[in-house]
């Protein structure tokens, strides 16, 4: 037997795949920032002081992980590649600058880390990969001739040659590209295609989310049954998930009338001409009230409370089909979880995060504003190299205990 190649004990490890850290080598206004993720992590502090950077970075890996090319993963973050740049980075001789990110993943195959060198300036390409794992160099990339559109991958085989190489394009992630390439016949090939596989189920299952209170009031059509980023949908996605799962439902109506003002007896679609349906909520003594009178809190709420309580099964994303339910872990990013919140809508969604989180297919990573109270908060966290020091709030509450990492100002 290679013992080179083998793995830690099954029993050990966790049984799904989950992003453990996040790191920043050199991101916008990070440098050498290491950020540990929990199953409920939140980024607090002032504008500018990088919280939103952090779910930048962690969603575009997510993206190309997911097949997408630079541009596409790139595509959500404004300003595009340029700005993703650490702030004052001079270019080389050549005119070149960008940046690199990584994260590290835990699961069946262990402790696996993945980092990334990107050039945002002249062209936009990856110049660098690493995948690392059972203490070794399982798959890197370089960019050896800047003329062509492809860099050099080399990955680990342990066979008869030890080490395989091949050309992989400049524009899309090479482990993502990896079970694609690799035949698992060696021990080494089946070290390298577990590590891979790792790494993408767990980036591929994020759902980065931000409602849209204003594109939520319109009417949506009523075969929308996939909840998108923006939630604008939700009215079809409400008349999907309430015949399909009575108890879910009712647990969503309850959470919803936690936060609003009123009691609420019932959330529905209620159909309009031309196949669109619209969302209504039933209060008190049977009063119907349609959901594009709810303010902006309330709606940002309430679609909250849909995304962490449905799963991917009613979320527009792409988990790894290959790879059963049972075995994925749906991470949701928020960047403004508190954006439009009271107080009270503020505790009572944390609460129910809490929740959801504890039970270990649900994790969640957001931002939040610097005067949030987070009520399930501890720690410490420490992220090394941010901008300022993290600190811990209060004790916790019902689930999971909340990681607040604070950047400060």
């Amino acid at each position: 037997m290679d013992t080179r190649c083998a793995r830690p004990a099954a029993a050990a490890l966790p049984q799904r795949p989950v992003v453990t850290e996040l790191r920043l080598s050199a991101f916008k206004s990070h440098r050498n920032a290491v950020f540990p993720l929990g199953p409920l992590t939140l980024f607090r502090g002032s504008s500018g002081s990088g919280k939103s950077s952090a779910l930048q970075a962690y969603e575009a890996l997510a993206r190309l992980a997911g097949g997408s090319t630079l541009d596409e993963a790139l595509a959500p973050v404004a300003g595009g590649p340029a700005a993703c740049v650490p702030h004052r980075a001079r270019p080389d001789a050549q005119g070149r600058r960008g940046f690199r990110i990584g994260c590290t993943v835990e699961g069946p195959a262990g402790r696996v880390e993945l980092d990334v060198a990107v050039q945002a300036e002249p062209e936009l390409r990856v110049v660098g990969e690493r995948l690392t794992g059972s203490g070794r160099t399982l798959l890197s990339t370089a960019l050896r001739d800047p003329g062509l559109r492809t860099v050099e991958a080399a990955w680990h085989t342990a066979g008869a040659v030890p080490v395989t190489r091949a050309p992989l394009p400049d524009d899309l992630l090479g482990t993502a590209l990896l079970p694609l390439r690799v035949a698992g016949k060696t021990a080494g090939q089946r070290l390298v295609l577990g590590a891979a596989e790792q790494a993408v189920v767990a980036l591929r299952s994020v759902f980065a989310c931000d409602p849209r209170p204003e594109l939520m009031r319109a009417p949506a059509a009523a075969r929308d049954g996939l909840l998108r980023s923006a939630c604008d949908n939700l009215a079809a996605v409400l008349g999907r998930t309430r015949h399909e799962c009575a108890t879910r439902h009712a647990a969503l109506v309850a959470a919803v009338g936690a936060g609003c003002r009123g009691p609420v007896t019932e959330l529905s679609a209620q159909g309009l001409d031309g196949g669109f349906v619209r969302a209504v909520l039933t209060g008190g003594a049977g009063a119907v009230t349609p959901l594009d009178r709810l303010g902006d809190g309330e709606l940002r709420y309430l679609a909250l409370c849909l995304v962490l309580m449905t799963g991917p099964g009613v979320l527009d994303m792409d988990p790894a089909a290959e790879v059963l339910p049972a075995r994925q872990t749906l991470t949701v990013l928020v960047d403004g979880l508190d954006r439009c919140l009271d107080p009270r809508q503020s505790r009572e969604l944390l609460t129910l995060a809490a929740r959801m989180c504890e039970r270990g297919h649900v994790r969640l990573v957001g931002t939040v504003s610097g005067g949030m109270a987070a009520d399930g908060a501890a720690g410490p966290v420490e992220p090394e190299g941010s901008e300022g020091p993290a600190r811990v709030a209060g004790p916790g509450s019902e689930g999971v205990r909340a990681s607040m990492v604070d950047l400060g100002t």
